[in-house]
């Protein structure tokens, strides 16, 4: 394997400087929601997958509309419901009655950015269909494989509040998602900046009174991510990401600690942060800053520490805390 060429301060600023772009034109219709929306672009920069989670009303699915439409790549919603089957999202295969012989009929799994919207409210066999497709970036259907398009991504959104007819996510995908992203109520001022855009025409339902503008192409998306893996990370840091997902298994209040895959995921989110605020190296506070949405998902809670009401944010925290960041 070629090592990769070394990326300039140059070229990381002016990376930066299109992806900032990016979230500038998606803040113009999400207001108060800065680091859900860096972090929705980390993930595409990384060339990973978002679970989004947060109470209703909160733009979950506005916002990752929102980011589709800056970039120039087709985008699918798969409204997910008890009775959703496999195929629904993957595609089948239908006989055409002429030439007898079958046809693949694609699903809406085949889109540059798709939504899996309430992912928890599919039971686990059809949760198990997206397994293949985030991590191998293909889906099988009667023994055959097809690929998916190179720039594809997946946010899927969850309601945390809500239980009765819905399904947890096995362990096995949540390790699939690069970050869990957490959408919190925005402030007051932003919430009545909203009321202020509504007053003035504003329509969440209608796309044409706020539809941001598109800032990146496919093949400019794909750029991006090739310079994002080119950001430096020097061996501290790299230990120190180490040194933190290992943290997490030796941990007495957590029954399951980060995996390998952890570690990866939090070294690459990481290069993505330092590329969206221009630069071409990687500090511990990139790190710092990605490690609650990376791991927040992949550590399990003991029973002893859920009975006393801790967090898996909580517990992060004071990893984070214990575990020494180079300087």
């Amino acid at each position: 394997m070629s090592p990769l060429s070394e990326l300039t301060p140059e070229e990381a600023e002016r990376a930066g400087s299109t992806a900032r772009a990016v979230i500038d034109e998606i803040e113009k219709v999400i207001l108060g929601q800065r680091d859900v929306l860096e972090q929705m672009i980390i993930t595409l920069l990384a060339g990973g997958h978002a679970l989004v989670e947060g109470v209703p009303g909160t733009a979950k699915t506005l916002a990752i509309l929102s980011a589709s439409r800056t970039l120039d790549a087709s985008f699918r919603r798969i409204q997910f419901t008890p009775d959703l089957m496999p195929t629904d999202i993957t595609g089948v295969n239908v006989l055409n009655e002429i030439e007898r012989r079958f046809e693949f009929h694609a699903g809406p799994i085949f889109a540059d950015v798709v939504l899996a919207d309430e992912i928890n409210r599919a039971p686990a066999k059809t949760q198990a269909a997206l397994l293949e497709a985030m991590q191998e970036r293909q889906v099988t259907v009667d023994g055959v494989s097809h690929a998916l398009p190179p720039e594809f991504t997946v946010f899927a959104s969850q309601n945390p509040i809500e239980y009765e007819g819905t399904y947890p996510l096995p362990e096995a995908q949540l390790d699939r998602f690069l970050l869990k992203i957490v959408v919190k109520y925005p402030d007051e001022a932003s919430e009545v900046g909203i009321l202020d855009r509504y007053a003035a025409g504003f329509d969440a339902g209608e796309p044409e009174t706020y539809g941001p503008r598109k800032i990146v192409s496919k093949m400019e998306l794909r750029e991006l991510r090739s310079v994002a893996r080119r950001v430096r990370v020097e061996p501290p840091v790299r230990a120190y990401v180490v040194a933190l997902t290992r943290r997490t298994r030796s941990e007495t209040t957590l029954s399951l600690g980060a995996s390998p895959r952890a570690t990866v995921a939090l070294f690459r989110a990481a290069q993505a942060r330092a590329l969206v605020q221009g630069r071409d190296f990687v500090t511990p506070d990139d790190v710092k800053a990605l490690a609650p949405p990376v791991l927040r998902h992949r550590v399990m809670l003991s029973a002893e520490a859920e009975v006393e009401g801790a967090t898996a944010d909580a517990r992060i925290d004071a990893v984070l805390r214990a575990v020494e960041a180079p300087r």
